[in-house]
């Protein structure tokens, strides 16, 4: 499996087990651990700060055989790197620069040492008295320096690291901790990942500061970051160090190494290297123009063959995790509330239409709109829910939009499209018994019909129900139940309506109400536009037709919110489904997708306002603008996998 095809950059952190001042004993286990990360295709790993020496030499940094001793590791390093054509490695060690001592980071790779990167910010608190041994970078303009006869940058105001997979930059634990850390400006200049050698002591409760630290700046930069921290180790005269490590992606934790162990700790994962420059792609703010440039570096290292990705994806990225569902679905239903009553008050409107059909999209925005009303302080009862029973309309549904609206306390409507729309078969000479498209839109047209002019009859508006993934497909019947004069569910994708719903009966309704929804939540996706089975049970099943909704999500996510090619939705697909779909199955609702997503654009380009819950929006007002008649051709030749 090539990655790098994709646009992953498999990186690690390391803490090694050391000996405080043992250069040979740390190089020992650097190389170990080198050997270890190769084995598993890694292609840029980091270590501590210091790890060659150990951060806690003390005076012993003055010593000129420890400084010597450090500078023979690292030439020994290069020289183990030389057949390791696909890794590249990042130690850290005191080293002389004319008069003065430096704390510095080195690059190594398969051609040599690549650059040096000296720490900027250096402590002077009542745990670490770095001034007393080091030297800032800031106090430095020499522009290389000469190791072991070859001139090597020395990238004092930072420098940017460009690998064929993606280019890297580096600070050093105390930079991460300033207001201003250089990891924001080598962000700004295109470093897609960050690597800080650190060697952060433990206190009560520091390592969850530290953690929100790393993952702010990675969410604040758009960029991977990567830290490897010093371990147990280091000499506990009056600090202990854990060997904590993190690897982070915009904001979310991707590996956390085990804290406190004695053995070597490294972890692995694999980086979206095009998913933060596609983020930074639509941040204007990361125009660099008058930023002073860092140093530009190009490294040369081999793709890698791996088995198995480094990284999971989550299969459904519109629903939250257990922990912070609570507080998600409340913003949801709050923004949908909230619109919504903007709406009325803004328009002196006090009634609502609603189709209720029994399902679940016409259910959500349904419990909407009797949340605005009890927010405004109307009476449940100018909520006016129309069921419309039609030729494909069953038992079960038919009883669930009944018992649903009673149990909410709204005005409840009964009209049967069954003889308005067998007259208008009879007026545009079409035959009943062809269940084609015709025999479908005419009844989602009429539906619409009936909720707009009844609107107008109560002097009201009309609540649209059709939700996010929906429009995405076009699954909806132009003009018909495309359309409305508020549309609560149209930034909601269909996975998430079924989870909001949940929610919202387990946490706010009473035990029959809950009752109605849970059955209501079992039931098939259906527009029920074809008539019944014998047995009265609904035929026409959504996902037979366009495909699982939870894929349909998945693409959709990919799509909008990365900007992700078909092939490579594609490959990240098959990770993420790798349990419940196979390859071929996802290919080809990825193809439906594509299909749809492009032929039904004009839908969207007319849709009603509705408000927007999360980041992915398709409203031509606001996050999507595509033109009507755009060709899929490149899309679906991409796939011809």
């Amino acid at each position: 499996m090539k990655i790098n095809e994709y646009g992953f950059l498999r990186v690690a952190a390391a803490s090694p087990k050391l000996k405080v001042a043992d250069c040979d004993y740390n190089v020992s286990e650097i190389k170990s651990i080198i050997t270890q990360a190769e084995e598993n295709d890694v292609q840029i790993v980091c270590f501590p700060e210091l790890c060659i020496t150990g951060y806690t030499c003390g005076d012993l940094f003055f010593q000129t055989l420890l400084q010597q001793k450090a500078l023979q590791s690292l030439i020994e390093l290069v020289d183990f790197m030389k057949d390791r054509s696909s890794l590249i490695v990042i130690v850290g060690l005191p080293l002389v620069i004319k008069n003065s001592l430096y704390n510095v980071a080195a690059v190594l790779s398969k051609d040599g040492l690549e650059g040096i990167v000296p720490k900027t910010f250096i402590p002077n608190s009542n745990e670490f008295y770095e001034k007393r041994w080091f030297a800032s970078g800031a106090e430095t303009n020499e522009p290389s320096i000469v190791i072991n006869g070859q001139s090597i940058l020395l990238a004092t105001g930072g420098s940017i690291f460009e690998t064929p997979f993606g280019n890297f930059g580096i600070e050093i634990c105390e930079d991460l901790w300033t207001s201003i850390p250089p990891s924001s400006k080598l962000a700004m200049q295109g470093a897609d990942v960050i690597f800080n050698l650190s060697a952060s002591n433990e206190l009560v409760g520091k390592n969850e500061y530290r953690k929100s630290l790393i993952l702010q700046q990675s969410a604040r930069c758009s960029a991977a970051y990567v830290y490897a921290s010093a371990g147990c180790g280091e000499s506990s005269t009056d600090l202990v160090f854990s060997g904590a490590c993190f690897i982070t992606e915009n904001g979310t934790m991707l590996a956390e190494s085990k804290r406190f162990s004695l053995n070597n700790e490294l972890i692995i994962s694999d980086i979206d290297v095009l998913l933060l420059r596609n983020d930074r792609l639509k941040n204007t703010n990361y125009r660099a123009k008058d930023l002073k440039m860092s140093w530009e570096v190009g490294i040369d290292i081999s793709p890698v063959m791996v088995s198995k990705m480094a990284r999971t994806f989550n299969p459904h990225p519109f629903i939250p995790s257990k922990e912070n569902e609570n507080e998600t679905f409340s913003d949801v239903f709050n923004i949908q509330t909230h619109g919504l009553a903007k709406r009325l008050l803004h328009t002196g409107i006090k009634t609502v239409t609603i189709g209720v059909s029994g399902g679940l999209d016409s259910t959500l925005a349904l419990l909407v709109a009797v949340k605005t009303f009890d927010l405004l302080g109307l009476s449940r009862e100018n909520i006016y829910g129309i069921t419309m029973p039609g030729f494909g309309t069953t038992n079960r549904t038919y009883a669930n939009a009944i018992e649903l609206m009673k149990s909410l306390s709204i005005t409840t409507k009964e009209i049967s499209i069954v003889d308005a729309v067998t007259q208008h078969f009879k007026d545009i000479g079409h035959d009943i018994n062809n269940h084609n498209i015709t025999y479908e839109n005419a009844q989602a047209r009429e539906r619409t019909q009936i909720l707009m002019n009844y609107a107008n009859k109560i002097d009201g508006l009309v609540v649209g129900t059709g939700n996010l993934s929906e429009l995405a497909l076009g699954w909806a019947t132009y003009n018909g139940d495309q359309m409305s004069m508020y549309a609560v569910n149209a930034s909601v994708p269909k996975t998430l309506v079924a989870s909001l719903t949940r929610w919202i009966a387990d946490t706010q309704m009473d035990e029959s109400t809950r009752k109605i929804l849970h059955d209501i939540l079992d039931t098939p996706f259906s527009p029920e536009l074809l008539p019944t089975s014998e047995e009265g049970d609904i035929v026409q099943k959504t996902e037979h037709f366009v495909g699982p909704y939870e894929l349909h999500d998945f693409f959709l996510h990919r799509m909008l919110r990365y900007g992700d090619t078909p092939k490579r939705i594609h490959f990240i697909a098959k990770h993420a489904f790798a349990s419940d779909y196979s390859s071929e199955e996802i290919l080809k609702w990825l193809k439906v997708f594509y299909g749809r997503f492009f032929a039904q654009q004009f839908k969207r380009s007319c849709m009603p306002d509705s408000p927007k819950v999360g980041s992915i929006n398709l409203s031509p007002r606001g996050d999507w603008r595509m033109p009507s008649d755009a060709s899929v051709r490149e899309w679906l030749n991409d796939l011809e996998i």
